[in-house]
């Protein structure tokens, strides 16, 4: 996310990229029982002073001024049925997102459903709010914005981005990620394919500027 991010924050506004650990061969496969948490999202986690404990699926962090980071706990491979649980606190004062984070091998799209956050990515002069959706509680805005030429899993590429950015902002909670998923596949996401071909998908805290801390805890 630094890249957009910074440029929003400079006036120059941009959605943004962080440029994870890739899992380019993980299968397409549909999860439908629970799953033990089996990744690490450890994307600059020296900056935050990143800690984690992958058994017991929780992790914390703590920033001040920092490069950008993308830190949290999840699963290998995506599944568009997965209810995520999280439960913790998080507190930061300027470019910040707490959300389910991950990625789709093909077509090439990294996505956000945005649970808390200090910096609204559906702010950002080149995204595009194209509607909203309702789940677990209450109304989410959708965005999109398309990435040109910007770090991804598979390396410097043009991709899509799709966020669900929730209106009451919390830190505790449970998202279904199947209500996000065909919403934004109304307007475009996967190129409108059932059964989308994931790489990873977490639970995580990114932030590119600003102070900030998180203790947080998920399954799913």
């Amino acid at each position: 996310m630094k890249f957009a991010a910074l440029l929003a924050l400079a006036g120059a506004a941009g959605a943004a990229v962080a440029s994870p650990v890739c899992n380019a061969e993980a299968p397409n496969v549909e999860l439908v029982k629970r799953q033990s948490i089996n990744y690490v999202q450890n994307y600059n986690g020296g900056q935050a002073n990143f800690k984690y404990n992958q058994r017991a699926g929780t992790y914390s962090a703590r920033w001040n001024n920092p490069q950008d980071f993308v830190v949290g706990l999840g699963w290998s491979t995506g599944t568009s049925n997965r209810v995520i649980n999280f439960k913790g606190n998080y507190k930061a004062n300027q470019g910040s997102y707490h959300a389910v984070y991950g990625w789709l091998n093909n077509p090439l799209t990294e996505y956000y459903v945005v649970e808390n956050y200090s910096y609204d990515p559906c702010s950002a002069s080149n995204t595009q709010t194209v509607s909203s959706v309702y789940s677990d509680g209450a109304n989410y805005k959708i965005c999109k914005h398309t990435q040109y030429n910007q770090p991804s899993i598979q390396g410097t590429k043009t991709f899509g981005q799709y966020f669900s950015v929730r209106s009451s902002k919390r830190s505790s909670g449970s998202v279904t990620l199947a209500n996000h998923f065909n919403a934004w596949k109304k307007h475009g996401f996967a190129n409108g394919a059932t059964n989308p071909h994931f790489n990873y998908q977490v639970f995580a805290t990114e932030a590119f500027s600003g102070s900030g801390s998180v203790s947080n805890t998920i399954s799913g």
